[in-house]
């Protein structure tokens, strides 16, 4: 008989977008044969929530999804306490999505002291500060579900995985989206897309696109084996990051002209510089539809 890895999947303060892309995984029956789920909200396991919360069941990893605090309840029960309990029992803890990793959009939620496991944004909340060498984190609202089964096999294989400062495996979260984006050469060249839903043009300079400071892997692992927001013509909403959800995701705040967020690792002379060189170029296949109507 197979030896699956026990896992357990806790929902904190969430909306439940990561079960749902979790479930969109196109390989969920071989993952299936691999890990079994010991509780899981939606997918049928061998306990319930009150089994949980009223015992101690034997389990592997702890993944979280949603944001924190101890005043929200499972069957009755804080899930900080749920959390306490199991993380002395397991191998590994992983943040699933954004709310569990830095609080996400659910830190308004109205509950005291809302946050993500180990940071609050992007400040390190010292709540559970004794489990930072199990924890691993993989942001996204929702997380890519190839991202999370990835990191869980690598668990599964005892694979070191080297992680970011935000407890992130580098592997996924290395890159910016802007790496494999199929607009960077109207990136290169400040071509700008004037309407959503366009194959032609960057939506960085006008449409508030933050795939040049996001980190994940959307343009190279595509959703459900075909897309991604830019390729798709819509801006990068930067939901990998600590800061996110953002206002006025859809336009670029900018100072005399010059968006106020640069690139990770642009200096503001430096983009003047480029910018300067690049507007000094018209490339008329640029500024042509890839199609013809």
């Amino acid at each position: 008989m197979k030896n699956k890895m026990r896992v357990l999947w806790l929902s904190a303060i969430a909306c439940n977008g990561n079960t749902h892309s979790f479930l969109n995984y196109p390989f969920l029956e071989q993952f299936l044969d691999d890990f079994e789920f010991i509780y899981h909200p939606v997918i049928d396991s061998h306990y319930t929530l009150e089994d949980i919360v009223s015992k101690e069941i034997p389990c592997d990893i702890l993944l979280i999804e949603g944001a924190i605090s101890k005043e929200f309840q499972r069957a009755d029960v804080s899930v900080v306490d749920i959390i306490e309990k199991y993380s002395k029992i397991v191998q590994k803890i992983v943040t699933v999505g954004t709310c569990a990793t830095f609080g996400g959009i659910f830190r308004e939620s109205g509950y005291s002291e809302t946050s993500g496991l180990h940071f609050d944004q992007d400040k390190p909340s010292e709540k559970f500060n004794d489990l930072l060498d199990k924890t691993i984190s993989v942001s996204g609202c929702p997380v890519h579900p190839e991202v999370l089964v990835n990191t869980l096999y690598a668990i599964k294989k005892s694979a070191v995985l080297k992680l970011d400062n935000f407890l992130r495996p580098k592997e996924f979260y290395a890159y910016t989206i802007h790496n494999g984006c199929t607009r960077n050469e109207y990136f290169e060249y400040k071509v700008d897309n004037h309407q959503f839903g366009e194959l032609e043009g960057c939506m960085f300079y006008d449409h508030g696109c933050q795939a040049p400071f996001t980190h994940g892997s959307c343009n190279k692992i595509l959703w459900n084996e075909v897309n991604s927001k830019t390729r798709a013509g819509l801006s990068c909403m930067g939901c990998t990051e600590p800061t996110f959800p953002k206002q006025n995701l859809f336009s670029t705040k900018k100072n005399m002209a010059i968006p106020e967020n640069l690139p990770v690792g642009v200096g503001k002379r430096v983009y003047l510089t480029l910018a300067g060189i690049s507007k000094a170029f018209k490339i008329d296949r640029l500024e042509k539809k890839l199609f013809d109507d």
